[in-house]
């Protein structure tokens, strides 16, 4: 009797609750307010305290718990976003130029119209090199928003939505690679090259895959971690060498740990900020105006505005039951940038104090581009019965 009874009270809800697609924005957004509430009440300074006790397990690793989180589980988050990625591009929606090329369109106008935004802002100041911020898109997030839209919100539009963030994770994990990279140690990072091609080699050679790739995937990230490239980076490079029979059932064991675990702990972790006074005075300087406006309005223009010039040059086609409408309010929850756009902003600045300043503005921008999204789904679409 208790056993049922713990089942249907909490056991059956709490699996129900999981297997709602909204269920990860729903997790992002209750950690987040948790996480602000608390550093801001008198617990705030053991709370801050906590994620940065030093960690030592080795001078070559982590040395504090929000290292950890940062450069270690979030390494496990771009391992399923290159899953993700990988799987696209063998089977999905960017499995041949024809299905990608609108989506692909649109996610290269919803990350250069944003920078350059952010640059119109920033250009020549101190906070110059974080255009990558207001690139992002969060899958997690703004697909949640678009299932509490059911009816208004057509399939063929949430699988655009869903290619289109993929693809803007791809163009972040460039941007991460490229720019947002350190002095770089190059006998770590062509000892980590060395094993990604290792890893290739024993897929291509159809050898059974098994507990050594990981190991070996561990020494990757591990390599990377010192090479001064950044170590989320090997979590998409050993996606890349999982055989194509292997990703569904990879992904589906790590789904829940990552949406359920991995993001949460990295939202309560991240957004733990001590809100500064003045901060309205804050969220009109260059950085926070630079950020919002690239997540508010770059997204929604770049993403409709290179669509509308393909379309017009009969490249690509808007697929069938998707209108010009849906696309603005598409490219106004691609402006919910969250969990992307954060990391970004602690690789684009050094100091605490700036890096705090630049998520505050992701969540305001984020907020903004839920209210306006989902404002503009339920007023300007109509619901299909």
């Amino acid at each position: 009797m208790p056993f049922h009874f713990l089942k249907r009270t909490f056991v059956s809800p709490l699996l129900e609750f999981i297997h709602d697609s909204r269920a990860v924005g729903v997790m992002l957004l209750i950690c987040t307010v948790v996480s602000l509430l608390i550093s801001n009440t008198f617990f705030g300074e053991y709370y801050l305290s906590f994620w940065n006790a030093e960690v030592h397990l080795g001078a070559y690793m982590p040395h504090t718990i929000l290292h950890w989180i940062n450069d270690g589980l979030m390494a496990i988050f771009f391992f399923q976003v290159g899953m993700e990625i990988k799987r696209e591009m063998v089977s999905g929606e960017l499995s041949s130029i024809k299905q990608s090329i609108l989506p692909v369109a649109g996610a290269l106008g919803g990350m250069l119209v944003p920078a350059l935004i952010f640059i119109l802002f920033n250009s020549g100041t101190e906070f110059a090199n974080g255009w990558g911020v207001p690139m992002a898109t969060d899958i997690a997030f703004s697909l949640g928003i678009a299932s509490l839209l059911t009816g208004r919100v057509p399939l063929a539009l949430k699988i655009f939505l869903t290619a289109l963030a993929i693809i803007d994770d791809l163009g972040a994990i460039v941007a991460i690679a490229i720019f947002y990279t350190s002095t770089i140690k190059f006998i770590y990072l062509f000892s980590g090259l060395g094993i990604f091609v290792l890893l290739l080699v024993l897929t291509r050679f159809k050898v059974k895959f098994g507990f050594w790739n990981f190991l070996l995937g561990a020494a990757l990230w591990f390599c990377f971690f010192n090479s001064g490239v950044h170590a989320t980076i090997a979590g998409v490079l050993f996606a890349f060498t999982i055989p194509i029979k292997k990703l569904s059932g990879i992904e589906h064991a790590l789904h829940n740990y990552v949406n359920f675990l991995i993001i949460p702990v990295f939202a309560l972790a991240n957004t733990a900020i001590v809100i500064p006074s003045g901060f309205t005075e804050h969220m009109t300087n260059s950085l926070s105006l630079g950020i919002i406006a690239g997540l508010l309005f770059g997204k929604p223009i770049g993403i409709v505005l290179f669509c509308w010039l393909l379309v017009k040059l009969k490249i690509g086609q808007l697929a069938d039951g998707i209108t010009w409408k849906h696309m603005i309010g598409l490219g106004l929850l691609a402006g919910i940038g969250f969990t992307m756009s954060i990391f970004i902003s602690m690789l684009a600045f050094k100091d605490s104090f700036t890096q705090d300043i630049s998520k505050m503005a992701v969540m305001v921008a984020s907020v903004l581009a839920i209210i306006c999204g989902y404002a503009w789904f339920k007023f300007f679409t109509k619901e299909k019965l």
